[in-house]
């Protein structure tokens, strides 16, 4: 388990851009957090980390948002709306597995809905404190090659 403290929504995106500069390919994040917890915006960090030039936005209702201009493509997904046989029904483990996508970062919002999850992932969790302050949690899963130390975060 590895935490970060963030004052507030800029350095919590960041966190997002210094990650995205340095996540390989096939790396999962299941992103956790209540309503306002920064989890966009953390995506949104990551999205510029990768030189992605369009504007990052929750895909609460579009579910799926492929983002295919940077230096290694960014899946985001919003599992907010949708329940479990739903979840199930739309094949997520194709981004994870490389199955008809070119490998790449899958972000996952709401991740604790998913009814099953990849082998390897970083799990992070994100709080908005009373102060303003967000705090990250990040527990690496599995045996992914997630290079997380404090030099790059």
């Amino acid at each position: 388990m590895t935490q970060f403290h963030l004052p507030n929504a800029e350095a919590t995106r960041e966190f997002g851009k210094k990650l995205g500069r340095s996540l390989p390919a096939n790396s999962i994040l299941l992103l956790e957090g209540n309503l306002g917890a920064g989890k966009t915006t953390f995506v949104q960090g990551l999205g510029a980390g990768l030189g992605i030039p369009e504007s990052i936005e929750s895909p609460t209702f579009t579910l799926i948002n492929e983002y295919l201009n940077g230096r290694i493509p960014l899946y985001h997904l919003d599992l907010y709306r949708l329940e479990g046989w739903e979840i199930e029904d739309l094949n997520l483990d194709q981004y994870w597995e490389g199955i008809e996508v070119e490998p790449g970062i899958v972000a996952i919002e709401w991740a604790d809905r998913l009814p099953y999850k990849p082998e390897s992932y970083l799990q992070i969790e994100l709080t908005y404190t009373e102060t303003g302050e967000r705090i990250i949690t990040i527990f690496k899963m599995g045996q992914g090659d997630f290079n997380l130390n404090g030099n790059d975060c």
